[in-house]
């Protein structure tokens, strides 16, 4: 690291760029033009304490957010009051801008960083074998595709990366899109209805929400892994005469690092005639002996399950997402979802990075093996610390702090000391349940482990949390 963070001298909105385009700096941070006109801050410390070149100095939110105005919405105004309260306090630690690829040794604005908070669980990014397969597709197949799937945009790249994908996850077929959240949107929206009921576990993630809300189905939400809860309200749909009824959980919960119960939640499903829909964003290169997700991880026939949804931008370091399942869904999701109609398709240097990483996994097994490892070296030397890992069962590990405003002075304590984990917040969590999600990668080191348990160590006072010494 290179020392404690300090204010570069230059406030927000530092300019003056020379005729290479950048703006020197007094402790030789150089901002480009692009960053000086963005967030104007030379040096981490500038940009925690206003990354928005003063737009939030001295106004108060009724000025920002005028009655009548566009911005006049309680959603606008709980953020402009959080920034105004946090920013005093140099607590904004988000959207740093990264200066190298993310991996556990990081940099931004001059400053290395250690980095707990990224869900590149098999520390592929950067993976020699990724990028030649990159650069190869971006030489043949050029930077876009030119249209959208149905129509002018599927290459022969794509059918080999949903082949391949498919295979993998013991599926007949499978459906890629430009992101795991279109592939939600599209799996539910096309499938589910006004005369339809949707269950979700209260902890799914949002883009299941949001494709229900946008699919017009009646919304219920059951309490955490409940399945009492679950047949509660099954009983309550079935009996108001619902058409279809739709329950969908991640298969690991993001924020909390526990799995679903996939044996019970299928069991349910059969029992009232329901379909289940799993979304395996975090459990894909992340759980099961070799990384094949959850059906691997619990001994779930893959077929028992309807809908599998997931992420290529996770344990898969791309960017995309995917519905798997029968072959005749497949087929119906290629040309009756409006995603696939009518967003752009994944580009060909996304899917070629996400082809050659499933080819990794499968190749190079000592990926999942040193997840493994380094998921159990971060929660052993959290449980030695005196710190509750809660229901983690994964390399994803909270350290729930309740308020929010203590999540981001920890989070920005942290990053005082060269750990960058980020501060997890409502609406995101609960209210009341602010913490930071650490993530453990294949590609820490143990002295890693060792910087973040000390610098933990020293913030335990600034956390307010229970030991149990």
């Amino acid at each position: 690291m290179n020392g404690p963070l300090q204010s570069g001298g230059a406030g927000p909105g530092t300019s003056g760029t020379g005729s290479n385009g950048r703006a020197p700096h007094a402790n030789g941070v150089t901002l480009t033009a692009a960053m000086a006109a963005v967030h104007g801050a030379a040096h981490l410390l500038d940009y925690t304490r206003d990354p928005f070149l003063g737009f939030f100095s001295g106004r108060p939110t009724d000025e920002l957010a005028p009655a009548g105005s566009l911005l006049d919405h309680p959603n606008v105004r709980r953020w402009f009051e959080m920034f105004e309260a946090g920013l005093a306090e140099s607590l904004y630690t988000y959207q740093i801008p990264l200066s190298i690829a993310s991996g556990p040794d990081s940099a931004a604005l001059g400053e290395d960083l250690v980095m707990f908070s990224s869900y590149s669980y098999l520390g592929l990014i950067g993976h020699p074998r990724i990028a030649t397969a990159v650069k190869e597709a971006v030489e043949r197949y050029g930077t876009s595709t030119g249209g959208v799937r149905l129509l002018t945009g599927t290459l022969e790249l794509h059918h080999e990366l949903e082949h391949e994908l498919a295979m993998f996850l013991g599926q007949e077929g499978a459906a890629t899109f430009a992101s795991g959240y279109d592939a939600n949107i599209a799996a539910i929206t096309s499938l589910f209805g006004p005369n339809d009921v949707a269950l979700l576990d209260q902890y799914a993630h949002q883009s299941i929400h949001d494709g229900v809300r946008m699919a017009g189905c009646e919304n219920r939400r059951f309490k955490h892994n409940d399945m009492e809860d679950l047949e509660r309200r099954l009983r309550q749909a079935t009996n108001r005469g619902a058409q279809r009824i739709l329950i969908a959980v991640d298969s690991v919960f993001s924020m909390d690092g526990d799995q679903a119960p996939i044996a019970d939640l299928i069991a349910m499903k059969n029992k009232y005639g329901a379909f289940l829909l799993v979304d395996e964003a975090h459990a894909l290169g992340s759980v099961g002996q070799t990384g094949r997700g959850i059906c691997e991880e619990q001994g779930i026939d893959p077929s028992d399950i309807d809908i599998l949804t997931g992420s290529l931008s996770k344990g898969i370091p791309s960017s995309g997402g995917f519905v798997a399942g029968s072959r005749g869904l497949k087929i119906y999701i290629q040309h009756g979802s409006a995603p696939y109609m009518f967003s752009a398709a994944m580009t060909p240097a996304n899917a070629a990075a996400s082809l050659e990483a499933l080819r990794i996994v499968q190749e190079e097994p000592q990926h999942m093996e040193r997840l493994r490892r380094n998921t159990a070296l971060l929660k052993d030397g959290l449980t030695e610390l005196g710190f509750d890992t809660g229901a983690s069962t994964t390399p994803v590990v909270p350290l729930i702090l309740g308020d929010e405003f203590r999540a981001y002075r920890v989070a920005r304590e942290m990053l005082e000391r060269g750990i960058f984990v980020s501060a997890v917040v409502f609406p995101a969590v609960s209210p009341g349940q602010a913490r930071l999600r650490l993530c453990a990668t294949a590609a820490h080191e143990p002295e890693h482990f060792d910087r973040l348990f000390e610098a933990l160590s020293e913030c335990e006072a600034a956390m307010e949390v229970a030991a149990v010494r």
